[in-house]
């Protein structure tokens, strides 16, 4: 009942479900020989030959890894001479590289002041084996062009500035192209090199004969000082520098001439031969010269290279020195008191630059 007047509301009753059947769908689709689970000997005897070939298969799968490796480990690290390793061939490949590369480095930047071929200018000899055995050493140079030539003499003043990105201040070389110049300056003179474009890197070719221009490096690997060589002095100019109280290198006193004087300008024969000498440009103005026989003579040179440093040495035919005039830098004139030679051709050179500024003497 309800308190509402009006109608009793009609009653609802739940509206009856159909029972839910489960389709007749079978719980496995397999065959019934398939849902065993039981092995038949068949099956057991397959499962067996099928592990027995996979350990078989795994087995030679390790023995050819090891021979790979073994025989890889032969053929590249250790060739037994039969056979050069590659990884030392491309290694090899690489020097070549960067010394080809140097030399572009050294054309671009350092020929004007040490010359084209090492010869010295205004800087120091290059090419010379007495440096190149030990003081020009990788580490050395390397200071060098990251310091500045005051690392060589203590110099503050020094011509040679710093090369190096890395320096104080820095220069226009990275530590790659550093790598490389030196590679060039220590390249052996055994080895042929390919001179390559400096913007293609493609070999250059002679405008006439259309060859393939080549250089070669400058250390000679067979050199070896003499027994009880003096090392070539830390400061290069050291090995031109006269000792205190010393009569100078060429002198008339130095060379022993009986009763010279010890000063380069004084003659002791006022009718002496004068042969005149100019050092200009690291080459001399004269490459043949003529003087008597049996008579002392008078070179007058003039360096005329601001402050290089240059001089005359004359030998004998057989290399050994007969005078050597003191070494000093431009602009400036010396004039050497040369002793009495016998007749015959003496060759005459610089000994700071001998490779660019050579000559011939004619005693007659």
């Amino acid at each position: 009942m309800s308190d509402t007047p009006g109608p009793e509301p009609e009653e609802r009753l739940p509206v009856p479900r159909p029972p839910a059947e489960v389709a007749p769908v079978e719980r496995f689709t397999s065959p019934p020989s398939v849902r065993a689970v039981e092995l038949t000997p068949e099956r057991a005897a397959q499962v067996v030959r099928q592990s027995s070939n996979a350990r078989w298969v795994g087995f030679l799968g390790v023995v050819v890894v090891i021979l790979f490796i073994a025989i890889y480990w032969f053929y590249e690290l250790a060739p037994l001479g039969f056979t050069e390793a590659r990884l030392d061939t491309e290694a090899a490949a690489q020097q070549v590289t960067s010394v080809e590369r140097g030399y572009n480095l050294y054309e671009a930047n350092c020929a004007r002041c040490h010359g084209a071929n090492g010869e010295g200018g205004i800087g120091p000899t290059l090419n010379r084996q007495d440096k190149l055995f030990a003081h020009l050493s990788e580490d050395y140079i390397n200071n060098v062009l990251v310091v500045g030539g005051r690392y060589v003499c203590g110099n503050p003043n020094s011509l040679m500035p710093v090369w190096s990105n890395e320096g104080h201040p820095p220069g226009p070389l990275n530590y790659i192209q550093i790598e490389d110049l030196i590679a060039f300056i220590r390249a052996p003179s055994t080895q042929t090199y390919t001179k390559r474009d400096a913007d293609l890197f493609e070999p250059r070719r002679d405008p006439i004969t259309g060859e393939t221009q080549t250089f070669k490096g400058w250390v000679d690997p067979a050199y070896k000082p003499a027994p009880g060589a003096t090392p070539y002095p830390a400061c290069w100019s050291d090995e031109f520098a006269t000792p205190s109280g010393a009569a100078p290198s060429g002198s008339p006193a130095a060379s022993g001439a009986p009763g010279a004087s010890a000063s380069p300008a004084a003659s002791s024969d006022a009718n002496a031969t004068v042969l005149k000498l100019v050092a200009s440009g690291i080459k001399f103005d004269q490459t043949a010269l003529t003087a008597p026989a049996d008579k002392a003579f008078v070179i007058d040179f003039d360096n005329q290279d601001p402050s290089t440093p240059h001089n005359v040495e004359i030998k004998d035919s057989a290399g050994a020195v007969k005078f050597a005039g003191e070494t000093f830098p431009g602009v400036a004139t010396r004039q050497y008191q040369v002793p009495a030679l016998a007749a015959g051709s003496y060759p005459f050179i610089c000994t700071v630059h001998p490779t660019a500024m050579t000559g011939t003497l004619t005693v007659q």
